[in-house]
């Protein structure tokens, strides 16, 4: 300022007859305020040319954060079990946020939370039709199906598995709704899945082949394939030997078809590995014991094979009883009652039959039957799941519907967990029972 105030020249505008006459100095302030106008007027015009969109932006991203908000609160209702609560929010989410598949997502839950499945149903219908959120529409009816015992459910299943193959859930549910429908066959390779994603040991799957093999067996026996059903018993029982079930029918059919040889050792590898009463009479078939005595001297050569095990004096009882070799019987009683001091039902019932054939002594019997009717209960096929028990395996439980859920053991003994009653005493035994 100071340096053109010093030298302030002169400048003259000759224009369309004006003529203008001023100093230098004047003439740049005069542009600098033009200049600043003109940029004031162009932010003023930037302003109103924005303005509707940026007003309409935040309006949106305010409703957006509500919507989200109205969203977080609805899947906290769901939670927490309050169902007019989520259906409020979800009404909320729905006007403010103008993206269905967040929102019906937590409508088909709220839907549910107040028992309308129906409601429930048509929305992940509509999420199963749109990409985005077809896994979810899917898993939703998928879920619904199996609670209500849909015949669409297996479809469903394998509809989710091709959708997300590496999906745990969905293999998982893939391979229960199998074995549920008798499809051993697919059972089996998503079983092999099952193996590769390790959501089960290789152990567990062996004995799973094992058991798809003898049901596949079964099928084929039943369609007069018994070539098939042989290879498949041999199949079973290469993968789990102490799996008694196909022992049994592998002992069974290569004895009818003259391998008696081959059915002992059958036998003799499924009892070393666990031993079962089911494999004493194949192994005495298998043996060629057709007598009582020879049905002793069998049984004492398989006992050989597992010594210590109690099931080798529960066999060797039942064998000596059939034979009247009445002192052998009482040796391999004693034997259980001294290994146990809780008796089995079925020991209790050999002593008083021993009693009775050897002594012709009702007073013993009585007394060995009434320690039976008080005994702990036989072993048998048990649920693992639910606790359920029965006399023959099968791969499915008749109560729980859980696969391969069935091991043999003594079934829990209701009296011993209810225990005494109130203001009752245990009772004591009788003192011969002592």
């Amino acid at each position: 300022i100071v340096y053109f105030a010093e030298r302030p020249g002169v400048v003259v505008v000759d224009w369309t007859g004006y003529r203008i006459e001023t100093s230098f100095t004047m003439l740049m302030a005069v542009v600098v305020l033009i200049a600043a106008f003109t940029a004031f007027l162009y932010r003023i015009w930037i302003f109103l040319k924005h303005a509707p969109a940026q007003i309409t932006g935040a309006w949106r991203h305010k409703r957006r954060q509500q919507g989200y908000q109205a969203l977080t609160r609805g899947m906290v209702a769901v939670s927490a079990g309050e169902p007019d609560e989520a259906r409020r929010q979800v009404k909320r989410a729905q006007v403010l946020l103008e993206e269905p598949p967040l929102t019906m997502l937590l409508a088909a839950q709220a839907a549910q939370l107040n028992g309308d499945e129906k409601a429930a149903e048509n929305f992940f219908q509509a999420m199963s039709e749109q990409r985005e959120t077809e896994f979810l529409g899917v898993r939703g009816l998928l879920n619904q199906a199996i609670k209500r015992g849909g015949a669409d459910a297996l479809n469903l299943a394998r509809r989710a598995y091709r959708l997300r193959p590496t999906s745990d859930w969905a293999v998982t549910n893939l391979f229960d709704l199998q074995v549920r429908n008798g499809q051993w066959l697919d059972a089996r390779v998503t079983s092999d899945e099952i193996i590769r994603n390790k959501l089960v040991s290789a152990e567990t799957g062996r004995r799973r082949k094992a058991v798809f093999s003898y049901q596949l067996s079964q099928e084929a026996e039943a369609r007069g394939e018994r070539a098939e059903a042989l290879k498949e018993l041999k199949t079973a029982h290469e993968l789990a030997p102490g799996f008694a079930p196909a022992a049994r029918a592998l002992a069974e059919t290569l004895a009818a078809t003259g391998r008696e040889r081959r059915a002992v050792e059958v036998i003799e590898r499924a009892w070393r590995a666990s031993p079962h009463p089911d494999l004493v009479e194949p192994y005495w078939v298998g043996t060629g014991a057709e007598d009582t005595i020879a049905r002793v001297k069998a049984t004492e050569r398989l006992a050989e094979i597992k010594p210590g095990h109690a099931e080798n004096d529960v066999a060797l009882a039942r064998a000596c009883l059939d034979a009247q070799l009445w002192g052998q019987a009482r040796n391999h009683l004693d034997n259980l009652t001294a290994a146990s001091g809780e008796l089995e039902a079925r020991v209790c019932r050999m002593m008083a039959e021993l009693e009775e054939a050897e002594h012709g002594n009702m007073e013993a019997v009585h007394h060995w039957l009434r320690r039976a009717s008080l005994a702990e209960t036989d072993p048998s096929w048990v649920c693992n799941s639910c606790g359920n028990a029965t006399a023959e395996w099968s791969a499915l439980c008749g109560n729980c519907e859980n696969f391969d859920s069935y091991s043999w053991r003594r079934p829990p003994h209701v009296a011993a967990l209810a225990g005494p009653g109130e203001g009752e005493e245990p009772k004591a035994l009788p003192a011969a029972m002592e």
